[in-house]
């Protein structure tokens, strides 16, 4: 790594004053501190947020589920309050990564990150989530931005994610064997504002496959998403995958998602 200043905050107020000039927030390190040890990613301070204690942390009532920022994936996995409320999201945090990684990487981390391959993403994307943060709250829509950019200003940290509980939702993921990141990745959700449905690893960042959505508005069902065909345009080509493939992965892991919503 490139030498860099390292803190350890016990406050947001000091985490936040740390926060000047080139400065990164460490929010579990999974891939920033990766990225470091290979010099593909460098800064001059390094804020540690875990000795934050009131960035962790769930709360449920009967509307939503809060996750603080520094909840590792390992906690939401675990929570008997996340599988109750919204079974989906528990079932994708037990699925990321291996245990190392599920003990240490943290929702605020994964979606400050912004990883086109990512699960996180596609979960708030599908269930309508609003990030809230130091300033303000950033409804989903507008937070993901592009290939590893959100609308987060510099030194803005994000502090809690809230998901609105869905009358129903899954999600399915095609992994690519050797990281578990999603190859494709399909979020589908039905609430109040209708059926979701959010893809990861297919395209450089986070989307709503709307054709999938239309269809499964008139019918919640797989057989509804037959013939279905996601264009392949600016989606993911590489050597685990083509664009095609991943077009047509879409909707094949949607159909599964809407049956796992079912069962």
């Amino acid at each position: 790594m490139y030498t860099f200043d390292y803190q350890r905050p016990t406050s947001r107020e000091a985490a936040l004053a740390a926060a000047q000039g080139d400065a990164r927030f460490l929010a579990g390190g999974q891939s920033l501190v990766q990225a470091m040890r290979l010099r593909l990613s460098a800064t001059e301070r390094m804020i540690d947020l875990g000795g934050i204690a009131d960035l962790a942390g769930i709360t449920v009532d009967a509307q939503q589920v809060t996750i603080g920022a520094m909840t590792t994936h390992a906690a939401v996995a675990a929570s008997g309050d996340v599988r109750r409320a919204i079974p989906a999201l528990a079932e994708l945090a037990g699925n990321i990564g291996d245990p190392s990684v599920r003990n240490m990487g943290t929702l605020g981390g994964s979606i400050a990150n912004s990883d086109p391959a990512a699960c996180y993403p596609a979960a708030l994307l599908a269930l309508d989530a609003t990030v809230h943060t130091n300033k303000r709250q950033i409804a989903v829509a507008s937070f993901f931005t592009g290939l590893y950019e959100t609308a987060l200003d510099a030194g803005e940290l994000v502090v809690s994610v809230s998901f609105p509980i869905p009358k129903r939702a899954a999600y399915m993921k095609y992994r690519q064997p050797a990281s578990h990141f999603a190859l494709v990745g399909v979020f589908v959700s039905e609430g109040a504002g209708g059926v979701r449905v959010a893809v990861t690893g297919a395209g450089p960042f986070v989307f709503r496959a709307k054709e999938l959505e239309a269809a499964l508005g008139k019918q919640f069902a797989p057989e509804a998403l037959h013939g279905i065909t996601i264009a392949a345009d600016n989606l993911n080509t590489d050597m685990h995958g083509t664009a095609a493939y991943r077009a047509a992965m879409v909707t094949v892991m949607a159909q599964r998602a809407v049956e796992k919503a079912l069962a």
